[in-house]
């Protein structure tokens, strides 16, 4: 399998700031998508960042690949002095996690916060799975945070009580049965670093957001997710941001190990 990093740094690399902790955060690729939220909100509040992306999967996707998301997204991160590289990487390759942190770590420094927004995402039910779509479901959304998780901590060098990981995750089952099932393992694999990694003192928690509007989601879909919703409204990136944000904070430091609910109390 190839594997295909290319670091981007264009205006905004400037090395790390000596003032502010760098956050990794996987699944970048799109202005309108979590990641960028998360991102955006995480340079607000006075990190650096690195950040993956992977287009071919976007090529695959009904939206397709958005022209210029990447440096957009690096220019709204610099916008809030935020230094920034961009690491295209494919997280289905075994070897992309280390390789990713080598590269954030040569622009950036040492890693702190470990923001995971990446997934592979294809509906499919129990019949018409193909073997090729659930491996690969579980080698980009399991596999791959293990082994970032797993860099992470044998990595880890900030002060203790600071270091932090999120993953999001999702709670579908019918229909989308490689997806589903391969978030269930994201779950079962963050909480674990929450004791497993007890001794660096990073707290780990895994964030379900509910259905969230970024483009991706057919009117049917988006009006019965509306009907199912007490606030009466989809999730937006900057509501999932807001919570991965206070998670990062020293004040969400006594928050860990724990699958949290951000949706809205949909049903």
């Amino acid at each position: 399998m190839t594997t295909n990093i290319d670091q981007d740094l264009s205006a905004h690399g400037r090395g790390p700031s000596a003032d502010r902790p760098l956050a990794l955060i996987t699944g970048v690729g799109r202005t309108v998508g979590i990641g960028a939220g998360i991102a955006r909100r995480l340079a607000a509040s006075g990190w650096d960042i690195a950040f993956t992306y992977w287009a071919p999967y976007d090529d695959r996707m009904s939206w397709g690949r958005e022209s210029g998301a990447t440096q957009a997204i690096s220019q709204s991160l610099a916008d809030h002095g935020a230094s920034t590289t961009a690491i295209e990487a494919d997280l289905a390759d075994p070897d992309t996690p280390a390789r990713v942190f080598d590269e954030a770590e040569r622009q950036l420094g040492s890693v702190t916060a470990l923001v995971m927004s990446h997934c592979e995402s294809v509906d499919s039910g129990l019949l018409d799975t193909t073997v090729e779509s659930f491996d690969r479901h579980f080698a980009v959304n399991a596999r791959a945070t293990w082994l970032l998780i797993r860099e992470f901590g044998r990595r880890f060098t900030a002060e203790r009580g600071t270091g932090r990981i999120v993953s999001l995750t999702s709670d579908h089952t019918v229909g989308n049965l490689p997806y589903g099932a391969s978030k269930g393992a994201v779950d079962r694999i963050t909480l674990a670093a929450a004791h497993e990694l007890a001794h660096l003192g990073v707290t780990a928690n895994a964030i379900n957001p509910g259905p969230i509007d970024t483009g991706w989601m057919p009117e049917e879909v988006r009006e019965e997710c509306v009907r199912s919703t007490p606030l009466g409204r989809l999730g937006t990136p900057q509501d999932t941001a807001h919570l991965v944000d206070f998670l990062c904070s020293k004040e969400g430091q006594w928050i860990n190990g724990q699958l949290l609910m951000s949706n809205g109390g949909i049903a």
